[in-house]
């Protein structure tokens, strides 16, 4: 047989290894971002237009590359941060692999400036899907600026596979945060298509997490410092009462570079047991500084996931942090066994010594006594009322003869407001009353048929009633609002107004009214009727979460969202007792749907049971 087996060609190896560094703009980004760190640039801006799929530009002011330098930048696994295999263990750059660039390069169009500060000019090269198109020298400023345009451009299959321009323009905010909270000491600018979404300058860590996620942050941080030979950890967890319901503020970085634990994650979680509502998760943005030969970071194209050589020891230190750290900002309660009982005495009084109180006896005091002298006489002038003689029952009743001169003792012809003339009324046999429902478990909703036994799950069938009555109220715009009696003010991050005010003229048909709406905060004046103000905040934060996991492509999925995700908040609970009237509403109401069977997630809201599927089983 003939050789099979052959070398790939270059421009194919960089596509297969393209497909696992660049998964989409959001990761060209990350590692365009962490080589102008690598750089040591202290000021980088990000210029994003069309979500990504049209350019991804990052200009630093980094130390530039020289002109062999910006040629070899291209090849793969062409690096300078590290020489050989045992740096791979000591490693204190972002990037190492040598694959970024080569890959970015095969799958778009590429052009890099750059200029070292001790150079008059600079180079520029431009690249198109791996092939070197041009190479000049270029006027250019010290520093580096990388443009990537028409991404996938000769992938057709990848580029249709990207989301849409929200949901891509996400994950690039994310991973901006990811790199912008890493180092506070480097000023970052971030713009998308023309507008200035963040500009951070140089700041200390605290100030950094308050400009990226707003200005109500800064009341929510509580401190978190923690110096061992093992592991030193810095920065902030939320307090309980702040806590949200996604993950979308829970950030570890190793060393300055972001990464991804569900067990150091427990931890943190385990810290704030008994603190938490259920379903909600703790914020956090914690820095860990171990040593570089303890971890591996080569395990995943991405380098957010990290090994560690002793993970329980990192578990027990940051678990018992967090926790020291909640009990000392008073957040959790703790017992403080070096507390002195003298600091609850007034400085005053600390030589003092505690003298006997005295104590005065009336002995001639008597309650029995039936004399109005003595005591009892005294009490009655000291508190200032005026004993007077129990006047005799009989007194009661003078002045109520009636006309025919009846006896008041004589109440034979007296009628009672309680004795009921209508009594037939309900006692008629020929009516029968019965209840037609009831509830088992207080979950499901039981009810008969011809045909045998209808069983209801209270909950999904609630939602799907609410959810086709929000819909109608979404798309013909007639809902109703009930005014707030004070304003409700909220505060989000920029993050999650910029979603809120998406999706603000759907909300505003379903009864919302919002008089503010801005970086600043949210203030609410009316909400859809039936719904108590105590719940706004929860709607709404479930709406966020619904949207970050499933961002609509167009307007009627975006009110289909809504829809769905506000009867997912206000359905009611398994587990809520329900009397015979509501139960029956339930029934009406869930039949008079255009689609019964089914909750807005698909999942079956009712069954049914033949009366021959009970006889089989009896037989």
């Amino acid at each position: 047989m003939s050789d099979i087996i052959q070398l790939l060609p270059d421009h194919v190896a960089n596509q297969i290894a393209a497909g696992e560094v660049v998964q989409r703009p959001a990761s060209v980004v990350k590692e365009l971002l962490e080589n102008a760190i690598d750089a040591n640039a202290t000021e980088i801006k990000l210029i994003i237009k069309d979500a990504g799929k049209t350019l991804v530009q990052v200009i630093d002011d980094g130390s530039g590359m020289s002109v062999t330098d910006a040629r070899l930048s291209f090849e793969r696994h062409a690096t300078s941060k590290i020489r050989a295999a045992e740096d791979l263990f000591q490693l204190n750059t972002k990037g190492f692999r040598g694959e970024a660039l080569a890959s970015i390069a095969a799958i778009a169009h590429v052009e890099l400036k750059t200029k070292q500060d001790d150079d008059d000019l600079g180079t520029a090269i431009v690249i198109e899907g791996s092939e070197v198109k041009s190479q000049e020298v270029s006027v250019t400023p010290t520093g580096t600026s990388v443009a990537v345009k028409h991404l996938f451009f000769n992938i057709p299959a990848r580029r249709n596979f990207l989301k849409s321009d929200t949901v891509e323009l996400r994950h690039i905010t994310d991973e901006f945060h990811r790199v912008a909270l890493a180092h506070p000491n480097i000023a970052f600018a971030f713009y998308h298509n023309g507008s200035d979404l963040f500009n951070v300058p140089k700041e200390n860590y605290r100030q950094r997490v308050v400009h990226i996620f707003g200005t109500k942050t800064n009341e929510k941080l509580v401190p978190v410092e923690e110096d061992t030979e093992v592991l030193k950890i810095s920065g902030f967890v939320g307090k309980p009462n702040f806590s949200k319901k996604t993950k979308s503020e829970q950030f570890f970085f190793v060393n300055q570079r972001f990464i991804k634990s569900p067990y150091l994650n427990h931890a943190i979680k385990s810290a704030f047991e008994g603190l938490l509502k259920d379903g909600y998760h703790p914020s956090y943005f914690l820095n860990l500084t171990v040593d570089p030969k303890s971890i591996d970071i080569n395990i995943h194209p991405t380098k957010t996931e990290i090994k560690f050589d002793d993970e329980h020891t990192l578990y027990a230190i940051l678990r018992s942090a967090v926790k020291h750290s909640l009990g000392q900002f008073n957040i959790a309660p703790v017992l403080d066994f070096e507390h002195q009982s003298n600091l609850n005495t007034p400085y005053n009084y600390k030589d003092k010594r505690a003298s006997t109180p005295a104590i005065e006896v009336d002995r001639n005091f008597n309650p029995f006594s039936s004399d109005s002298s003595g005591s009892q006489q005294k009490t009655s002038r000291n508190t200032g009322f005026k004993s007077a003689p129990a006047a005799s029952w009989e007194s009661l009743y003078v002045g109520l003869e009636s006309k025919g001169n009846t006896s008041p003792s004589d109440f034979s012809e007296v009628t009672f407001e309680s004795d009921s003339k209508n009594e037939s009324i309900f006692t008629d046999s020929s009516i029968e009353t019965r209840k037609t429902t009831f509830q088992l478990q207080q979950k499901y909703i039981v009810s008969t048929l011809k045909s045998g036994m209808l069983i209801i799950d209270q909950n999904r069938a609630h939602q799907r009633i609410l959810y086709e009555n929000f819909l109608r109220h979404i798309t013909i715009k007639e809902a109703t609002s009930q005014q707030l009696l004070f304003p409700l003010q909220l505060h989000f991050t920029p993050n999650e107004t910029k979603i809120i005010d998406d999706l603000k003229a759907d909300l505003e048909h379903t009864g919302f009214v919002f008089s503010e709406l801005n970086g600043k905060g949210i203030t609410i004046t009316g909400v859809p009727v039936g719904v108590p103000e105590s719940e706004v905040s929860i709607i709404l934060e479930q709406l966020i979460s619904d949207v970050e996991n499933d961002v609509p492509d167009t307007h009627f999925s975006a009110a289909d969202l809504l829809a769905k995700s506000m009867a997912k908040s206000l359905a009611i609970k398994n587990g809520q007792a329900l009397n015979s009237t509501e139960q029956e509403h339930m029934v009406n109401s869930l039949f008079a749907c255009k689609e019964p069977n089914v909750s807005p997630t698909n999942r079956p809201t009712f069954i049914t049971m033949a009366v021959d599927d009970i006889e089989k089983k009896f037989m």
